[in-house]
């Protein structure tokens, strides 16, 4: 008998899900596996490695209705024991996978994107100049709602305002984004208003700023929360019992209104996907976010946290709750109430929030369509603007450049003309 090694990990489930920025892969797993993706040409193929795996799901039909896709299949692996997974390209396109651990109900998660790089966009994307990627910044509580209150009196809602209002400032200040305020001074919004205004803004994210507290000084740090799977899937049913307001929804709605209006399995299979690629994107930016507050304050929790909070609800675009700090103790009290501290809890808010945006641009937006180029010794402004056959004026403008100085390093955005 040939002694052959236990397969460790099964692959339970292969899902596709399609947007006009990507498309989007996910393999359910057992457990976590090492893996390895390569691209090829000739024809254009993406390749999934996993190590110790079987396939415990078909295949069959998937790819056939994305038209970045052809199909998936299995393909002979590079040892006995592993899985190789190969998507047939309808068109090329450039890759990023990621793991994603357990949450709530949902197993181990092998995410991969792929996004189209030529001049075969997907079915439905737009033609038009690149919009701006929209962030609803959320500053909570407010007017008759205080918030927690700190040991020396200090109001949640009053140290919560101001760092979001220098998020804005900093977002703002790249050309490819533009926020919207849920509120901009000291009055009350409701729960419900607060994601309903970021899906009027037509909102790609919805960032909510907190402060926590305990009923002990002892605990500080910041934390970054993500709605539950529970809620997500509850919140899901709400919007289908209700057609009349599925349109309402962010992207998706549209498809629903023009697909599957007459059959709630087709719209339960839409919004699904719409909610499990807003709760991806949260973890991932969540993340991200953690990675930065890290470098400038105190973590509370090292990963992202999941919870059934009313102001993350929505299923069709990612919404982040950021705990900025514990305003119950006395040291982080102070914190909050300091301007440099919380420029420094902005800063690190934008630096992830722009990170995220221009590795993964929605793709009609501007990020996904601009240029950039990296400044090298001996270059200056006038002489990279001649490269690229644009004015001095131009260049400035699109870099919010105020003088001509420059950088080694620096990444210049060439504005197109």
């Amino acid at each position: 008998m040939v002694w052959q090694p236990a397969l460790a990990n099964s692959v339970n489930n292969v899902r596709i899900s399609h947007s006009e920025e990507k498309t989007r892969v996910v393999l359910d797993l057992s457990t976590q596996t090492n893996f390895a993706v390569s691209r090829l040409t000739g024809p254009d193929r993406v390749v999934i490695d996993l190590d110790n795996s079987k396939l415990n799901a078909s295949l069959d039909g998937l790819g056939e209705h994305s038209p970045l896709l052809r199909r998936v299949r299995t393909s002979t692996p590079t040892a006995p024991a592993h899985l190789r997974l190969v998507i047939d390209m309808a068109h090329s396109a450039s890759h990023k996978a990621f793991r994603l651990g357990p949450s709530d109900s949902a197993p181990h998660r092998l995410v991969l994107d792929l996004v189209p790089t030529g001049r075969n966009p997907v079915q439905g994307a737009s033609a038009k100049p690149g919009r701006k990627v929209v962030i609803a910044l959320d500053a909570g509580h407010g007017g008759k709602d205080p918030g927690s209150i700190g040991p020396s009196g200090t109001y949640e809602k009053n140290v919560v305002l101001p760092i979001t209002k220098r998020l804005k400032t900093l977002l703002d200040a790249h050309p490819g984004f533009d926020t919207q305020m849920v509120r901009s001074g000291d009055y009350f919004v409701s729960l419900d208003d607060r994601s309903a205004k970021a899906r009027q803004a037509k909102s790609d994210l919805l960032v909510s700023i907190h402060a926590d507290a305990f009923s002990t000084p002892q605990p500080r740090g910041a934390s970054v929360w993500v709605l539950s799977l529970r809620r997500a899937n509850s919140e899901m049913g709400r919007w289908l019992e209700r057609d009349d307001r599925l349109s309402e929804l962010r992207g998706i709605g549209e498809v629903i209104s023009q697909t599957s209006q007459d059959d709630p399995h087709l719209q339960r299979t839409f919004l699904d996907l719409a909610r499990e690629n807003s709760m991806m994107e949260s973890q991932a930016l969540a993340g991200n976010m953690l990675k930065e507050l890290g470098k400038v304050t105190r973590l509370h929790k090292s990963r992202p946290q999941s919870a059934s909070l009313a102001v993350l609800k929505s299923p069709d675009f990612p919404s982040l709750l950021v705990e900025t700090g514990f305003i119950s103790n006395p040291s982080e009290e102070k914190l909050l109430r300091s301007s440099s501290h919380q420029e420094k809890l902005a800063n690190a808010l934008a630096s992830a929030i722009i990170d995220h945006f221009s590795r993964n641009p929605p793709r009609d937006s501007w990020l996904a369509q601009r240029q950039t180029h990296k400044v090298k010794a001996g270059e200056s402004l006038s002489r990279i603007a001649s490269r690229y056959k644009i004015s001095v004026q131009a260049l400035k403008q699109a870099n919010q450049l105020s003088s001509d100085n420059i950088k080694v390093g620096q990444e210049l955005v060439i504005p197109k003309l």
